[in-house]
């Protein structure tokens, strides 16, 4: 029997220009690589155009085969402060679908591929 899914009620309402401060950019995945000592944490080495990036993300368990996102493009925020997880430091967040919901994450992609670096909103 499959649960029924219930949206989570909406955050309280921010301003443009809180929302404006969150850089979120498009960029392609260009290496995956598992994080020693982590059941839940990838290395994604991600391509924004003018530079690459490493990007820590939670989804070890996630997928049968990780390294199957690589070569996709994706939505990342590029300007959280740095991160140090597991003895290695991530440098932005994927945005993804679904996760905070329980539900099996589904990567944002764009419809069609557009250059890296682009940004969101």
């Amino acid at each position: 029997m499959t649960q029924e899914f219930k949206p989570a009620p909406i955050k309280s309402t921010i301003s443009f220009a809180e929302l404006d401060r969150i850089d979120i950019r498009v960029g392609t995945i260009v290496s995956v690589e598992d994080v020693e000592r982590s059941d839940k944490l990838l290395k994604l080495t991600v391509d924004f155009g003018d530079h690459c990036r490493c990007i820590l993300a939670g989804m070890k368990q996630e997928r049968e085969n990780p390294r199957e996102i690589e070569g996709r493009q994706a939505l990342f925020v590029v300007n959280l402060e740095p991160k140090k997880m597991m003895g290695e430091t991530s440098e932005g967040m994927l945005f993804d679908i679904g996760y905070a919901d329980g539900v099996t994450p589904a990567l944002a992609i764009p419809e069609s591929k557009v250059p890296n670096g682009t940004r969101a909103g």
